[in-house]
Order: structure tokens, then sequence, then C-alpha cells
């Protein structure tokens, strides 16, 4: 049962509107009003666990008895929440995809008390998971076509935010991680090598890779520079040349000054006759570390970016909400200065060549252009978006996680100094805004 992970607020609120027989159905848009320092884009994640926590959205009797005691809720309002499940209609940005600020990466209509209830829920799993996501985006962008494996799991802000991690950054187009437990759970390759204390147990490094090589022969990764590291590759190669590995091979770099390095290690494995062996660099590594190593020139293979990724070290969140744009048949919008609204349930619409930027625009709902109608959750059950061929729709659940964001740099997707493109609003949404606006003044509200 979720229905505890809410804030209090959001508790009174939804009593309130179920004391009042308030049941109208609401529309609430959760976007980003501003990207962070040197972000040109998002790319948008959390969409699967936000539906599964929709899905499951409930209170049980330990928790009513909790709200009952402690919160202090009535016996009216405790048994309408016995019954409250979430029966709303979710419409989303498909998990992957560029986007900007003021752009709704997800909408939710339902009755007023249960789109209130799980805004905390879902304004947390999206911000959270878009937030890594674009985060990994940036390094996949930075790699060239290198291999890029998530190592963030030891340091992320808890377990299920490892979890989370590895699927955020496969989305970015990572190719593996090594989280056993997310590579089980989303299907995804998991990967590992060995640490320096696995070096350290025995008596030289000769000997702990023969026993590694022995163990694991299929495709094993040494770690060389537990004391020197261009003596550990020699180590490395000796072994593979004495054990006669004949499948692929790799050494990984977790120190120094790793782009002198990777040329040393590669004329040293190519020397050898190793010339399919792999370099794989790890260590304190982000977007900006492996542009530099690109731009040197490094020969390095894959990278294993773990903490600065994992935690988005430079932006850690983003600046989202999760606003009321509709009550019943009423827009509503917010004029507070710097955090005003656009009123009414919106889509946005992209020139698919990159040629304009983005409209954001009042929802057509069955629409195929843009990228907005692309998730609906109804009455707690998931179903794809409308098929461009037929307009109808079918019952399969999508997979755990789609590979890869559309990261073209059309969309002005630049690691430095980056230039956003800016949502440009409808004329349509435009007049609804000026109309809804000028209704607040003459009834003296605003």
């Amino acid at each position: 049962m979720t229905g505890l992970r809410t804030d209090l607020y959001e508790l009174r609120m939804a009593a309130s509107y179920l004391s009042r027989d308030m049941v109208e159905p609401a529309t609430f848009s959760l976007f980003v009003r501003r990207l962070p320092h040197q972000r040109g884009f998002l790319v948008t994640a959390g969409l699967a666990e936000a539906l599964a926590f929709l899905e499951g959205f409930a209170f049980d009797d330990e928790e009513l008895g909790y709200l009952r005691d402690v919160v202090g809720l009535d016996p009216p309002t405790l048994a309408a929440l016995a019954r409250l499940r979430f029966t709303g209609d979710v419409w989303a940005v498909p998990e992957g995809r560029v986007v900007f600020a003021d752009e709704p990466l997800l909408e939710v209509t339902a009755p007023i008390a249960e789109a209130q209830l799980v805004e905390t829920g879902v304004l947390n799993l999206l911000t959270f998971h878009t937030t890594v996501a674009s985060k990994a985006a940036r390094c996949r962008l930075a790699a060239g076509n290198a291999e890029l494996i998530d190592f963030a799991f030891r340091r992320t802000h808890g377990i299920e935010a490892g979890a989370g991690v590895a699927r955020a950054s496969a989305i970015a187009g990572f190719a593996a991680t090594s989280d056993v437990e997310a590579a089980r759970r989303y299907g995804l390759r998991p990967s590992g090598t060995m640490a320096h204390s696995y070096v350290e147990a025995f008596a030289d490094e000769r000997a702990a890779f023969r026993a590694f090589a022995a163990d694991f022969p299929t495709n094993p990764v040494f770690l060389v520079d537990t004391y020197d590291t261009l003596a550990g590759v020699r180590a490395a190669v000796d072994v593979v040349t004495e054990l006669g590995l004949t499948g692929p091979v790799g050494v990984r770099l977790d120190s120094g000054d790793l782009a002198a390095l990777a040329g040393q290690t590669r004329t040293i494995l190519d020397g050898a006759g190793l010339t399919q062996a792999r370099i794989v660099a790890s260590g304190s590594l982000d977007e900006d570390v492996i542009a530099a190593l690109v731009d040197r020139g490094a020969p390095i293979d894959a990278y294993g970016v773990g903490t600065r990724m994992g935690v988005s070290f430079d932006a850690p969140s983003l600046d989202s909400a999760y606003k009321l744009v509709a009550f019943g048949d009423r827009p509503v919008l917010k004029l507070s200065p710097g955090k005003a609204t656009l009123p009414g349930a919106k889509q946005v619409f992209r020139d698919p060549t990159g040629a304009s930027g983005d409209v954001v625009g009042l929802a057509r709902r069955t629409a195929t252009g843009g990228p907005a109608s692309a998730a609906r959750v109804g009455h707690a059950r998931r179903t794809p978006p409308r098929s461009r061929r037929s307009g109808r729709r079918g019952a399969r659940r999508a997979p755990a996680v789609r590979r890869g964001p559309c990261l073209a740099t059309r969309y002005g997707a630049q690691l430095v100094d980056p230039t956003p493109l800016t949502a440009t609003v409808s004329p349509a949404l435009t007049a609804l805004r000026d109309r809804v606006t000028a209704q607040l003044g003459r009834d003296g509200t605003a």
C-alpha cells in the first residue's frame, strides 16, 4: 500500500474535497520551470515507476488507523479514503524523449482528491528519474562511440535509488549496470570486473589475474592500477598469454592521467598482439571528464560512470512543479510572480526535422503528432497510445526499459554553453490564458 507516501497538506486538501463532495475531474500538469545551469535539454524518465505507483495507490487498515489516531481524520473521510483508488488518466511524454523548460512532461486527470493525493509521489518519481537520465544522456553525448556502464550503485541516495539510476541510465543509452538486482529486474546487462581488494588479497598481481581468469575465463577484465599501472598492464598481458585466452579480454584504468595511460596501454596491448583487447576507464567520471578524454584522443573503449552520474552531481534536482490547470469545465491558472502557469490540459507538438522549436498548445488527445499523447492509465490499467495506423488501443504492457533517447543535435543537445530551445505557446492557448486572467480581474480575485 502506498497511500501515506504523500505530504500532509495533500491529505488535508483531499479530506476537504471529499467532505464537500467535490468529485469533479481535475487536470494537473507536471513540468520543469527552468533548466539547471549549463543544461540545454532534459531527458524524460520515471514514467513506468509513476504508473506503477498510481496503479497501487491505496490505504490499508494500518494506514487508516494512523490517519485516525495521529492526523485526526474523521470517520466519513476515513471511509472515503478506504475506498479510494486512482481511476484517472495520465498522458505523458515517452521516456527517453528530449524535452525543455515549461513543457508538460505528464498530465493527470482524475477526481480532484485522487489527483491531489498522488502529487507528491508522481512528482518525486519523475523529478528524480528525469534528473538522472538527463545527466546520463550528457555522458552518452560526450562518449562518442564508447560504451557506458553504470557504476553508481554504491553511492546513490538509497538502495532503490540505485535501481532507478540503472534504469534511467539505460534509457539514456548506457549499455550495462553493476547493480545486479536492477539488471535482473529490468532486463539489463550486468557488468563487473574486480576491486583493488581482490588484487591485494593475492601475493602479487599475476597471481590475482591468473586466479580471476581461471574462474571467469569469458571476457575477463583486469584492474591494473593497484600498484603501478603499466606494470599491471604487462602482468595482464602475461597472464592472457600464459593461459592462452582467445576470447575478448580487457584492462581497467581507475586512476592517474587516463588519457596518457590509455595510450600507453594500447601500445602494450597491440604490441602483444592483443589488438581486440578493450580498455575500460573509471574513477570520478562525468560528461566533462569524458569529453576531455575524447578530445585528447584517448583510446578508451568503455567508461564506468558512477557517483557523479548517479547523484547528478552538478544539478541534483530540477525546478519541477505539479499544478492544477483545470477543474471540472473551468480552466485555472496561477499568476504568482515567477511561477505563473498556463491554463487547461496541454500537449507538446514537435517539428520532427528540428527546424523550429516545440509548440505547447491545448490538448488534442487523439493527435498522433507531438510527444504528449504517449502513455495512458485508465482505471489503474496501463494502455499504450493509439496506433498511428488504426487509432485503436491495445492492451500490451510496455517493456521495462526503452533504450536510448532521441538525442539528435538538431535539438540543441550540446554540453557547453547550450542555447536551449524554447517552446512557443500556441495562439489558442495564449487566448485562453488571457481570457482566464481577464476573468480573474473582473471578479476582483487577482
